[in-house]
């Protein structure tokens, strides 16, 4: 009993660490723009970083826990195992918040990815790391900013085309309201809204099929948000026309901060199984004495824990790190800042959606670097952008080198008696 607390402490300093550095990864863009206050966002971001973690943490936190270390090399020594997530878990803690100190927002699942293979490869040499799965992740890891780069680019373009150069924005806002809000509704409804459906108790839904459960709540959602729009577009309507510019960025404004609420889900999502993969693993050990072969069910209680840490921690330190994407890359507006938001919240819900632990801070970066391409390049603080890619390099030797170094000490330190 006393070692399962110790390791949910464990887990829960990981997913505290993750939601102090990557609050930004959510909210920074919508801070940087002006759109809500830091309290607001912390607010917001933590109720959907906890929901997204709970409803659509699953598939990321399985692949985590059964895929980079090959388990039929540990099949015969699953304390091994067990030690190694514990190393795996005290060395990603410890960067993260090394990291949240130094305002750098930082891949946490390059910190996790790394710490598992850097054990895995000092405890059963190199062929304990299953090469392929990290390659796949690798890529993930470069196409993410680059997707995300190009949906945002094209995002704003059109945002920027259709309604803020014409000569009347204010009529051409209205008219791409509808539009507006059907892009974001399905960037959450057909990538989402389905799983979650599925794994909601027959009790709590209609009578009706699922499938056509989730168009009709996405059908719903979409008009509410077109009606809303159009009613507060409509008492500003008769603006003078020096400040035309103004309200239409104020009622982007709202988008923004729906896009940020995607973000925020599609983050708790793919980022709490950087903190609850390990200790799933160490628990499914403890508790069968064997290890978790082709996939692991995560029990919700872990899910909620992982939730629970991260909003904690945005709670307590996350303000260190939002300035550093919200405002040290480029000058944001609301208009901006939804195309970089949405961009980010589908690419990472995409992932999710198939179990790939990509980098939130991948996307958003990426995201916001390309609306900065279509905004004004020259505009971009590389200073800054250097910054944010030598801390996702180092992310990964370090975070590979501590848990090598931690596991080293835990098994000279450690009879293998964990499991009785």
């Amino acid at each position: 009993m006393l070692f399962t607390v110790f390791v949910c402490c464990l887990a829960l300093y990981v997913a505290c660490n993750l939601g102090a550095n990557d609050v930004a990864n959510s909210m920074g863009t919508s801070v940087g723009s002006k759109a809500i206050t830091l309290k607001q966002a912390i607010v917001i971001a933590g109720v959907l970083e906890f929901t997204g973690a709970v409803l659509f943490g699953r598939q990321v936190s399985s692949t985590l826990a059964t895929s980079i270390a090959n388990p039929d090399l540990f099949a015969s020594q699953p304390n091994t195992l067990l030690l190694g997530m514990i190393a795996v878990l005290i060395s990603c803690g410890l960067w993260l918040q090394i990291a949240t100190t130094k305002n750098l927002p930082v891949a946490s699942s390059h910190a996790v990815v790394g710490a598992i293979a850097g054990f895995s490869w000092v405890a059963a040499g190199t062929q304990a790391v299953e090469w392929s799965a990290l390659g796949t992740i690798s890529l993930a890891w470069v196409l993410t900013p680059i997707v995300s780069g190009t949906v945002a680019a094209g995002s704003y373009l059109l945002i920027k085309r259709w309604i803020l150069e014409p000569a009347q924005p204010l009529i051409q806002l209205a008219q791409w309201i509808p539009w507006l809000s059907l892009i974001l509704v399905s960037v959450f409804g057909v990538i989402v809204l389905p799983t979650v459906v599925e794994i909601l108790p027959s009790d709590f839904l209609p009578d009706v099929p699922r499938h056509d459960f989730s168009l009709g709540l996405g059908g719903i959602a979409a008009l509410s948000i077109t009606l809303l729009g159009w009613r507060r577009l409509n008492n500003e309507i008769a603006v003078k026309s020096a400040e035309v510019q103004a309200v239409v960025e104020r009622q982007l404004a709202r988008f923004q901060l729906l896009s940020a609420c995607c973000v925020a889900f599609a983050h708790g999502s793919n980022d709490v199984g950087n903190a609850i993969a390990p200790l799933a693993t160490i628990l499914y050990i403890q508790r069968t004495g064997t290890v978790p072969q082709s996939s692991l069910e995560i029990p919700l209680w872990v899910l909620v824990l992982g939730g629970v840490g991260i909003v904690v921690g945005l709670a307590i330190w996350g303000k260190q790190v939002i300035a550093t994407i919200g405002e040290g890359i480029i000058k944001l507006e609301p208009s901006s800042g939804f195309a970089a938001e949405l961009a980010t919240a589908a690419t990472v819900l995409i992932a999710s959606s198939q179990g790939l632990p990509v980098s939130t801070s991948h996307a958003l970066v990426g995201a916001v670097v390309g609306v900065g391409a279509v905004k004004n390049w020259r505009s971009l603080s590389l200073d800054t952008l250097k910054s944010i890619g030598l801390a996702w390099i180092i992310t990964i030797p370090i975070a590979t080198a501590l848990s090598a170094g931690i596991f080293i000490l835990l098994r000279a330190c450690f009879s293998y008696s964990l499991l009785t």
